[in-house]
């Protein structure tokens, strides 16, 4: 009997296989886009955009723009469109970008160091009266943002800006954005180091030059030489933090890889002491390894605390000294431990030639044209006429005589900017939230000044140091993971069983030598109506539960979750 044929067999199907084309890193030789932020850098340099926007933006309006000058160049000068008026937070990540755009655009200015003269903080106050419909908050970073902004008024208002020495040059963008600095620098009694020259030669050489205006992404550096730790320098690309090394005397401790976000790293020491005169140097070293290295294939890991967390600290300072300073580091110590948990500089404090700072509290950054002005007056009338912004969202107006302070304390407190304020409205800040931001699930500010007063109401014997950080999406502006209390806006289900805003709660994250980040409690969400009932029973827990001398994120990183929810 013949054989049944046999069928031959199937083919194995041939697995694809695509050329790795790397993580985009130029100093791999990997210089094609790859995505198309970058295709768009590559086509034009972000800081050319200036001269479009004055000679035809400005001149055609809104609907002349190119679009990846829209969304893309024109954050290189401080801008971004803000939302569109009554879209909710569940259409954000549903509609396209132009869908979410407004007319108007959030303009961004850079404050390197919180450092202003009466005479600029003057000029920022006039801007958001004449173009910017009262808006003019203080951010966490040191800054001021405007809303409302119309690009027919963008020249002038950059002509008003640079005419008192202010810009929003790279205030945006994936640059190096401001320099953060201690308010207090070469004014503190217990100041180790003044940091101000380092920032200010960093500006002068590196701003709004080509040399670092192609980014893989975003930069943020931070440079204090206070004891207090002032600059959350735990979570910035790159910090230098005062330490006083035992045989060359003050200088710099050196971290990098910082970063919160979605992806939240502790930035790592290097083990590096630098001298004031060489911080610019071994900046321009540090962003440079950003430049050439950085991961520009995904945005998603396209920050410099990726290319730290794979290369590990000792790597990046061997690359860092032979690829850019062509010089060894010397060796150094690490920071003390702070003694005081407040860092904002908020109160009356003397100052190292005798006179007084004093520190006051806005509602959580938010000021207006108006309320700067008055600022202004109070600064000239009772001080030398400087002024600094903070990290903590806070002001301080330097210089003031002893016999002055009260006058200048009794004057804050009657345009609602204490410098006595409980801890909640000492600790709370919140992100732009809903109001304005297109990546906003939830609103921000307004929830945040009603917590406040909530809470004093509720609780005014409270007095122990707490931070509340209410931020409108997942993406961490307002630093939720390192609060005691992290709200992270997101639409939950309320208890008959509709969606509407509320908060994802992180417990116990912290700054400071003892950084780290919140706890999530499984399955913890509060709606916003519910907030206040919320934070208040836990905040009670605490009172009733905590040891002696216990910080709140000691104890909930100690507590059950029954205590937390």
């Amino acid at each position: 009997m013949a054989a049944t044929p046999q069928k031959p067999a199937a083919a194995t199907p041939r697995r694809k296989v695509s050329r790795h084309r790397g993580e985009g890193q130029w100093a791999a030789g990997h210089f094609t886009p790859l995505n198309g932020n970058e295709q768009f850098k590559k086509d034009d340099d972000g800081l050319n955009v200036r001269t479009r926007i004055e000679t035809i933006y400005s001149k055609r309006g809104f609907d002349s723009i190119d679009p990846n000058d829209l969304r893309g160049r024109m954050r290189w000068w401080g801008l971004y469109t803000q939302r569109k008026p009554g879209i909710d937070g569940g259409k954000t990540a549903i509609l396209e970008p132009e869908e979410l755009d407004d007319e108007y655009f959030m303009l961004r200015v850079r404050i390197d160091g919180g450092a202003l003269t009466t005479r600029q903080l003057r000029v920022v106050g006039e801007i958001s009266q004449e173009f910017a419909r009262g808006t003019a908050d203080i951010t966490d970073r040191q800054n001021v943002q405007y809303h409302w902004i119309r690009i027919e008024d963008v020249p002038e208002i950059w002509n008003r800006l640079e005419g008192v020495g202010l810009s929003t040059t790279e205030a945006c963008g994936d640059t190096p954005r401001v320099v953060i600095g201690s308010p207090v620098a070469g004014i503190a009694e217990d100041e180790i180091v003044d940091g101000s020259p380092a920032i200010e030669e960093i500006n002068r050489r590196f701003i709004g030059s080509k040399e670092f205006s192609n980014l893989p992404r975003k930069f943020k550096t931070a440079i204090s030489g206070s004891p207090l730790l002032d600059v959350a320098h735990e979570i910035n690309d790159v910090a230098f933090v005062g330490v006083v090394h035992p045989e060359h005397g003050p200088g710099f401790d050196l971290w990098v890889g910082g970063g919160l976000s979605t992806n939240p790293k502790i930035g790592v020491r290097l083990g590096a002491w630098v001298p004031l005169d060489e911080v610019p140097d071994v900046w321009a070293g540090v962003i440079g390894i950003f430049r050439d290295y950085g991961y520009r294939r995904l945005r998603t890991r396209a920050r410099l605390k990726f290319l730290v967390a794979d290369w590990g600290a000792e790597k990046f300072r061997q690359v860092l000294e032979d690829e850019y300073l062509k010089r060894k580091l010397v060796d150094g110590p690490a920071p003390a431990q702070p003694l005081q948990r407040w860092r904002d500089h908020i109160g009356v404090h003397r100052q190292k030639d005798g006179r007084f700072y004093v520190g006051f509290a806005p509602r959580v950054g938010r000021v207006d044209g108006t309320t700067l002005t008055k600022i202004a007056d109070l600064a000239e009338a009772h001080g030398s006429g400087r002024v600094r912004t903070t990290v903590e969202q806070k002001m301080i107006i330097l210089d003031v005589e002893e016999a002055q302070v009260d006058s200048l304390v009794e004057s804050l407190e009657a345009l609602d900017l204490t410098a006595k304020p409980s801890p909640f409205r000492r600790g709370t800040m919140a992100c732009t939230g809903i109001e304005y931001c297109k990546l906003a699930i939830v609103e921000t500010k307004a929830r945040g000044s009603q917590l406040i007063d909530e809470l004093e109401r509720r609780i005014p014997d409270f007095d122990e140091p707490i931070t509340i950080n209410i931020n409108g999406c997942p993406n961490a502006c307002a630093r939720i993971q390192v609060a005691d209390i992290g709200l992270k806006g997101q639409l939950v289900l309320n208890d008959q069983g509709e969606q509407v805003e509320g908060y994802q709660v992180h417990l116990g994250g912290a700054l400071g030598l003892e950084a780290g980040f919140g706890r999530k409690v499984r399955g913890l969400k509060v709606t916003s109506d519910e907030l206040p009932d919320y934070v208040e029973r836990v905040l009670k827990r605490f009172q009733a539960e905590r040891e002696d001398g216990e910080r709140f994120a000691t104890w909930a990183a100690r507590a059950d979750e029954e205590a937390l929810s």
